[in-house]
């Protein structure tokens, strides 16, 4: 037990050595650090929001909005399949409610075809390896010659984790362009989101820029339509829509309700400035489908004003001077700076499948954060002070041994933390805390195993071989033990409690490298070297 291999020596020396290199930015001021070489790490444990101020944000999914887009999906998928096999129907109409959409068909002879034809519309759900199958997504029934497809529960608990899951992506993407490090995006429930962003100070702007849909349109204006008048009466012609910019006071636009091209086919979008007036403006660029659509509409309606419209606002109309057929164009609208990288950031990481609303939200506040940092400092400094002395106190050199590996144990755990870039928060500290006790146990099982036999008449090289081989099934044990109850926490846990746990977890590990290896290899060391005949224990 107290012989080491020489690659043993080597591979222990390099992973201390190490531990110790990559703690060490968390050290160092993050200033002075951006300074020093790129060979040197640079990684620092990310502050979770307890501990740097931070927005936490609660959102919660519009399902109904969700709905009433998944049946104008399913009614012109209606429309396309009965148009295709050359049916005749009547009164396509789709109800929010009971979540249906009913069509009528004219002949009695082709309901059974049309009634063939739209089950091909239900598609099954959980229909994977690992899944298993679930049910359909939708329920289409006939009644004489009204035929109905409904949205099954299945179907819509579907659609909102599809949903969910684009909408955390899309958040993702808007939080990462808004500058902040190691945001905490995930789902909470049935249909919300939570969002927890350290160290951001400007909290509405980002909650303008999660909230907002990006929901970009391009649409004629109706240049025969008095857009003030039909404001005041609310008679809109049949196949336009009235929609108001975000003025103040808003101005009306009456629009043509057919889409000329859509936020999909969307690549790329940058702020900019305008070559000739300098005013910010965002650039856009299409994909070759959208490009080519662009293209064709811009060309059919030179002259006439087009309206660029996000979230169902108006946000320019400029009229078409000459056919746009590269693909790309300018969004302008009397933009801020902000405002323009803002819009950008929005087009450029998508639309979000329905609206977002906040339920809860809280700020806190920097100096809050650094009063917990400070709490924990002094907590984990009082704690290994403690018990630093009470290990010298009572094992005199080996507890000087166990203090040691101590300061390699505290130095692992904050180096894999750095690399992993794991998010530290107060739990997280209070987990530093329990290891730095947890770590010294085993030493304490070791030596007391040690003091046995020594008492056995053991000698002093024997009693400590005796005593490291006897202890480590215990020592073994007992962390496993350990183990498996904070990887039920982790498990059954969510963000604070899967942070203590991931903390510990590590510190545990640690803590039988550092006692089981680390201690026992300074230990032989010294025997090597002084050959005592009593031990200092």
């Amino acid at each position: 037990m107290l012989h080491f291999q020489k690659w043993k020596v080597i591979l222990v020396s390099a992973i201390v050595l190490a531990g110790f290199i990559f703690a060490a930015p968390n050290l160092i001021p993050a200033s002075a650090l951006q300074g020093l070489p790129n060979w040197i790490p640079h990684r620092q444990v990310n502050l979770g929001l307890d501990l740097q101020g931070g927005a936490h944000l609660l959102y919660r999914i519009d399902e109904k909005e969700l709905v009433e887009d998944w049946l104008g999906t399913i009614r012109g998928d209606v429309r396309e399949a009965l148009r295709s096999s050359r049916i005749g129907y009547v009164d396509l109409a789709q109800n929010v409610s009971a979540r249906s959409v009913s069509v009528r068909i004219r002949k009695p002879e082709d309901v059974d075809k049309a009634y063939t034809e739209l089950r091909k519309l239900a598609v099954p759900v959980g229909n994977d390896v690992f899944g298993g199958f679930s049910g359909n997504d939708l329920e289409v029934t006939k009644s004489g010659d009204k035929i109905t497809l409904t949205a099954t529960e299945v179907g819509l608990n579907d659609r909102i984790s599809s949903a969910i899951q684009a909408s955390i992506e899309t958040i993702r993407r808007r939080v990462d362009a808004f500058g902040t490090t190691e945001p905490s995006i995930q789902r909470e429930g049935r249909n919300r989101i939570l969002v927890q962003v350290p160290g951001v100070s400007d909290v509405q702007r980002l909650k303008g820029l999660i909230g907002e849909t990006g929901k970009l349109e391009f649409k004629l204006v109706d240049p025969s339509a008095n857009a003030a008048e039909i404001a005041l009466s609310k008679k809109v012609p049949p196949g336009s829509e009235l929609l108001f910019s975000d003025d103040d006071p808003p101005i009306p636009y009456v629009l043509k309700d057919r889409v000329m091209v859509s936020g999909e086919n969307l690549v790329d979008s940058q702020p900019g400035f305008d070559s000739r007036t300098g005013e910010p403006v965002v650039h856009f660029r299409f994909d070759a489908a959208g490009a080519k659509r662009f293209g064709r509409a811009t060309q059919d309606n030179v002259g006439l004003p087009f309206a660029i419209v996000l979230d169902n606002k108006v946000i320019s109309a400029p009229v078409i001077r000459e056919p746009i057929l590269g693909g790309t164009g300018q969004i302008s609208g009397n933009f801020s700076v902000q405002e323009a990288n803002d819009l950008s950031v929005l087009l450029r990481s998508g639309a979000l499948p329905a609206k977002l609303t906040v339920i809860e939200e809280r700020t806190v506040g920097a100096s809050l954060g650094a009063d917990s940092i400070d709490s924990g400092k002094k907590a984990a400094i009082v704690g290994m002070i403690l018990v630093v002395a009470f290990m010298f106190a009572a094992y005199g050199l080996f507890g000087l041994f166990a203090n040691m590996a101590l300061l390699v144990n505290v130095a692992l755990i904050f180096a894999v933390l750095s690399l992993i870039g794991a998010t530290l928060t107060l739990p997280g500290i209070a987990g530093i805390v329990l290891v730095i006790g947890i770590a010294v146990d085993a030493n304490v099982l070791i030596n007391e195993r040690i003091r046995e036999e020594i008492r056995a008449g053991k000698s002093p090289i024997a009693a400590v071989d005796s005593g490291y081989s006897r202890a480590l099934i215990a020592i073994i044990d007992s962390n496993v033990t350990t183990l498996i109850a904070v990887l039920v926490l982790f498990w059954l846990g969510s963000g604070p409690v899967r942070g203590f746990a991931v903390t510990l977890t590590i510190g545990i590990l640690a803590s039988m490298f550092t006692a089981v290896t680390v201690t026992r290899m300074m230990v032989a060391a010294w025997l090597r070297w002084r050959r005592p005949k009593e031990l200092p224990l």
